[in-house]
């Protein structure tokens, strides 16, 4: 027989064990079963028609979801105190892309911090512009009194992403949010990095804080999957959206995200030691200028990374010599045999990408010096890394 619910203020490990685990979804089993569906049948007309006064609150139709999805929704929002709900999306960046049609419409401007995700960028200059959305791109340095300084007339939502893009600066998250609440204006941020472990972004004050669930909720680099927790202000617009797009996550997705979630903390807490351990040999070597990893104390915003987070993940950006060139760089990833090249990161693998951030920068111009390499510090053990980052500075 399976029990209820706990009740009671529990802490985040906890949360990730038991969340979205109701026992009417799991019928006496340990995970919420994988359940196919499209048509859901009615006992009578009757039944049908009540549920379509309310077609979110129980089975309706395959888009909307059964408990596989919703087991997965619940335990993410229970990751977030202050939200309202959580929504799944097939990749990250429908989540993006759908989140902010929830927020904006033609007229309307968007502030987006300089720093943000490429896919979320080609947002901004393709789809939202398209429909008559003006974005304007803003210096992820800049305090809470700058950014506020932006808004006018037309300013509807701040997009944040911290730490940054490939660049990992440290935004004032709370402080922005208060300056944009003050204004009127939705705050949106992406939360990849720190997922809601290391930084609960509604209590933060976000409105509505995404993850690209493909990385560190999934974990094992074999699903595309997104989600959007909002509060209860922004859950309508956003679930309207939602709907009228089409957006349906496959029942073997959610699954395999619920799954990974179970062992986010222990996982999660690997890669930020791991990380740090190479992180800072990696800061002590010739052919590295500088190690861009926001746990560091020389690492630009660490004052606010050390206010307000409760730890580090697993990626990082180095900046090699200025006197090495693009061969040199590509000799050292080429050389790497514990690090896979490729997009992505989060999974239990370890992963390297040569980068160019000054290619994508508008606000300001990317001024880091020397040719930048992301790594994703994985959950191999961190002395057989850096034996391997060893062999390949000296390739170059």
């Amino acid at each position: 027989m399976s029990k209820g619910r706990p009740s009671g203020d529990l802490r985040p490990a906890t949360k990730l064990v038991v969340g979205g685990r109701r026992p009417e979804w799991t019928n006496g089993v340990v995970n919420a079963p994988v359940i196919h569906a499209s048509t859901i049948l009615f006992d009578s007309v009757a039944a049908l028609r009540e549920a379509e006064t309310h077609p979110d609150r129980g089975l309706y139709y395959g888009r909307r979801g059964t408990p596989t999805q919703w087991s997965l929704a619940e335990a993410l929002t229970d990751l977030e105190p202050g939200a309202e709900a959580t929504l799944l999306y097939p990749s990250g960046v429908a989540a993006i892309s759908t989140a902010l049609l929830s927020v904006l419409k033609p007229g309307d401007e968007l502030l987006m911090v300089d720093s943000t995700y490429a896919p979320t960028r080609f947002i901004c200059d393709g789809l939202l512009k398209s429909i008559g959305v003006t974005t304007r791109y803003y210096d992820p340095s800049l305090g809470a009194a700058d950014v506020a300084a932006l808004f006018g007339d037309r300013t509807c939502a701040l997009f944040l992403e911290s730490p940054g893009s490939l660049t990992f600066e440290v935004q004032d998250v709370p402080g922005l949010c208060a300056a944009a609440r003050a204004a009127g204006v939705v705050t949106l941020l992406d939360n990849t990095w720190a997922t809601p472990l290391l930084f609960p972004a509604i209590g933060h004050g976000v409105d509505l804080t995404i993850l690209a669930a493909t990385k560190y909720i999934v974990g094992h680099s074999d699903v595309m999957l997104g989600s959007v927790t909002a509060t209860a202000a922004r859950m309508p617009a956003l679930r309207r959206m939602t709907t009228q797009l089409g957006h349906s996550v496959a029942p073997d997705d959610a699954y395999l995200a619920a799954r990974g979630l179970r062992t986010l903390g222990v996982r999660l807490k690997a890669h930020g030691e791991n990380g740090l351990i190479v992180a800072r040999w990696l800061a002590d070597q010739p052919q590295v200028a500088k190690v861009l990893h926001p746990a560091l104390p020389d690492c630009p915003g660490h004052a606010l990374f050390a206010r307000d987070f409760a730890g580090a993940s697993g990626l990082f950006t180095i900046l090699l010599d200025p006197a090495i060139d693009d061969a040199g760089r590509v000799r050292f990833v080429d050389t790497l045999e514990l690090f896979g090249i490729g997009f992505s990161w989060g999974g239990f693998e370890s992963l390297a990408l040569p980068i160019d951030p000054e290619s994508i920068r508008t606000a300001r111009p990317w001024a880091g010096a020397g040719l930048g390499v992301r790594l994703h510090i994985g959950l191999e053990d961190p002395a057989d890394l850096i034996a391997d980052l060893g062999r390949a500075l000296a390739a170059i």
